[in-house]
């Protein structure tokens, strides 16, 4: 298979030489996106580096997310099988890309992300802060994209097969930070097979642009909409199941149990009179048999993350 290596540049040009020297050691298509850098990183890694390099610019800033995509396009046009988007930090170590490419080789997976969480001996080398960000990021992930079995969703250190590629809308994938979450819930909306492999990442003087500022602020209403959108896809759009009526009847019995013990509660409070057992029994019911409903669709939700991948079905 011809590999794609795709790193979006900016502000790396002091730390990108590095990694290019050992990417250059295998037989990749190298493809580094000079993303409106003021560093003017991609003009350093066409004199170092001529027609061994493709370098792409773009005219404005587009983001992280956008620059990715730019070299997304570039290498499905030259027809690349897979490729794999590596930041050009150094945090991520090329001689990976092996162990990251193997199950999609061996098609047994669509898109295969780095788990920084795999070994806990090496979370001590992790800044404090990014290891609690990306735990809690991690639960919101799981949630939203139904991709259960996968952590690390902010890692940036992922490869994807074609099939998998050439079937989602890139021009509807985010194109800020947000994207490596976002990437997951457009693959669940094509049934990609998804999974990790471990690895360290390194930390030195490098910056992370991402802000705790624009994690809360930006993400949950992102995480909101897409979440809804994945129940929607999955359970009413494309297949009706039982689950369906488990997460519909589940909802709504649980909310009027809430709802309905709220008015009578504070109808109670303003009355003096208590409530009778049957009144009470209303409200305790549907709560009961609609959380019992929700945790029924949440444990089929957990076993039905794609267990097919779609480079099996279409390469």
């Amino acid at each position: 298979m011809k590999i794609g290596v795709v790193i979006p540049s900016y502000k790396v040009k002091d730390l990108i030489e590095n990694v290019l020297e050992e990417l250059l050691k295998f037989n990749y298509s190298v493809y580094v996106v000079d993303d409106a850098c003021p560093e003017k990183t991609g003009e350093f890694v066409n004199e170092i580096y001529g027609d061994k390099i493709k370098v792409i610019f773009n005219d404005v800033n587009l983001g992280v997310g956008g620059a990715v995509k730019q070299g997304y396009i570039k290498a499905l046009n030259d027809k690349c099988d897979v490729i794999v988007k590596l930041d050009g930090d150094g945090q991520m170590n090329p001689k990976l890309i092996p162990n990251l490419i193997k199950p999609i080789i061996n098609y047994e997976s669509d898109y295969v992300k780095g788990n920084r969480f795999f070994n806990i001996r090496t979370l001590r080398n992790m800044p404090t802060t990014r290891l609690i960000g990306n735990s809690i990021l991690s639960l919101f992930n799981k949630v939203v994209s139904g991709y259960w079995e996968i952590l690390d969703p902010t890692n940036g250190f992922t490869a994807i097969h074609k099939s998998a590629l050439e079937r989602i809308e890139l021009n509807k994938i985010d194109n800020r930070f947000f994207f490596e979450s976002d990437m997951l819930f457009r693959l669940s909306t094509i049934n990609a097979v998804v999974s990790d492999i471990p690895m360290d990442a390194k930390y030195s003087n490098e910056k992370s642009n991402l802000s705790i500022r624009k994690v809360i602020f930006d993400f949950p209403p992102k995480y909101f909409t897409r979440f809804f959108k994945r129940l929607f896809y999955t359970y009413f759009l494309r297949n009706l199941s039982f689950a369906t009526f488990e997460l519909l009847f589940g909802f709504l019995l649980f909310n009027f149990g809430i709802i309905f013990g709220a008015i009578k509660w504070n109808q109670s409070i303003e009355t003096g009179i208590v409530s009778s057992t049957g009144t009470i029994m209303v409200s305790v019911l549907p709560i009961i048999l609609g959380f019992q409903l929700l945790l029924s669709f949440l444990n089929f939700d957990i076993n039905n993350t794609p267990k097919k991948p779609l480079c099996k079905i279409f390469d």
